[in-house]
């Protein structure tokens, strides 16, 4: 789930912040942040995964990495120009270089938790280990961040009205591509080529697109999307050529609240 940030539950304070999301709202959370209260931590989400899964940062900013930090072993945090931190636990790498500066979905590191294993702390399995600190450095849950407790969400696409797609388009079918198809990109609502080469694994999976994986969308491409839009309302030809019914299809798809 994605959430831009500004007036909502972080008031003017977070008005700097371009945007936050919750990166790992498709894994399945194996510790609470009442878990954690419950076991005398100071509070934090655990989301089961795979040890080296990729690790996007939640919002941008300058990352700092502590090795072996305790029971949390490898952490990184990042600190955010609004006086949020993020911080990720149990990591098996770190991505990126101490005191890099990183956009929203940029990649910062890799899960871990492995027992035993170099920078798991006190892990008992594999899983990411995730929590915020505020300006005061009180620490707190990220889904009460992002608002209302289930990670927050993506304003609904207006080019389902307007057939003009637009920024919370694209950021909606990057969450969307990232959910279901691999995509490790930006957050950012700017589709480049993994972008769009994600858009075309999803429809060579789904929608019988049989053309090459280069991030070059054309016409066998766009036909695809289309075949998409068609199973939400879109009517018209299967001709590769978006116009702004095309784009209505696409987008009441993208509206979903299973991409927010």
């Amino acid at each position: 789930m994605v959430i831009a940030t500004g007036t909502g539950v972080l008031g003017a304070g977070a008005a700097s912040a371009a945007s936050f999301y919750n990166p790992f709202s498709g894994y399945r959370i194996t510790g609470t942040w009442q878990d954690h209260l419950n076991s005398g931590s100071l509070g934090g989400i655990d989301y089961g995964m795979n040890v080296g899964t990729q690790l996007p940062a939640a919002g941008g900013g300058t990352v700092r990495n502590i090795p072996d930090n305790g029971t949390g072993g490898h952490t990184v945090t990042t600190y955010h120009d609004n006086g949020y931190r993020t911080q990720y636990m149990h990591l098996s790498r770190f991505v990126l270089a101490d005191g890099a500066v990183v956009g929203t979905g940029g990649i910062v590191g890799l899960s871990g938790g492995q027992p035993g294993a170099p920078g798991s702390g006190n892990s008992t399995g594999p899983h990411l280990h995730w929590h915020m600190i505020d300006p005061n450095g009180t620490r707190i849950s990220p889904l009460d961040y992002l608002g209302g407790g289930g990670g927050g969400g993506l304003p609904k696409t207006a080019t389902e009205q307007d057939g003009i797609p637009g920024t919370i388009f694209w950021q909606r079918a990057q969450n969307w591509l990232r959910i279901e198809s691999g995509y490790t990109g930006p957050i950012d609502g700017v589709p480049g080529p993994n972008t769009y080469a994600a858009v075309q694994r999803d429809m060579r999976d789904h929608h019988g697109y049989a053309g090459p994986i280069d991030g070059v969308p054309g016409p066998n491409t766009w036909a695809a999307v289309q075949r998409l839009a068609a199973a939400h309302g879109y009517t018209g030809p299967i001709d590769g050529v978006m116009g702004p019914n095309s784009w209505r299809g696409f987008a009441r798809f993208l509206n979903e609240d299973r991409w927010d």
